[in-house]
């Protein structure tokens, strides 16, 4: 099943991250950090309610933008450095990769 697959990427996504966040420095770790581990944490649990929702789109839909936020505050750790090029490249991989099933998700559940 789609969803299945696009769950576990996230909670997968969210394990890649943690290391990553909790290294980061005090100022940035209880602001960009936390937004970050926060928007994680609301698109997984988002995703499982969806599951589980008879009315799916309207828990779907949302989601695209925290992805998209998402892919905004990993850039952000890019730009000041606190990942290399490779870790930002992986990590938007791994984000568009749970996009793309997203998308499809709710492309599925427009029909």
């Amino acid at each position: 099943m789609k969803e299945l697959s696009v769950i576990q990427k996230t909670y997968d996504c969210i394990k890649w991250y943690v290391p990553i966040i909790e290294r980061l420095p005090k100022i940035h770790k209880f602001t960009l950090g936390d937004k970050m581990m926060n928007g994680l944490y609301s698109l997984f649990e988002g995703l499982i309610q969806a599951k589980y929702a008879k009315n799916k789109l309207a828990l779907l839909e949302p989601l695209n933008t925290q992805l998209d936020i998402l892919r905004y505050q990993t850039r952000m750790l890019e730009d000041f450095d606190f990942i290399s090029v490779e870790r930002y490249e992986y990590a938007i991989k791994l984000v568009d990769e749970i996009g793309i099933e997203l998308g499809g998700w709710i492309k599925q559940q427009k029909k």
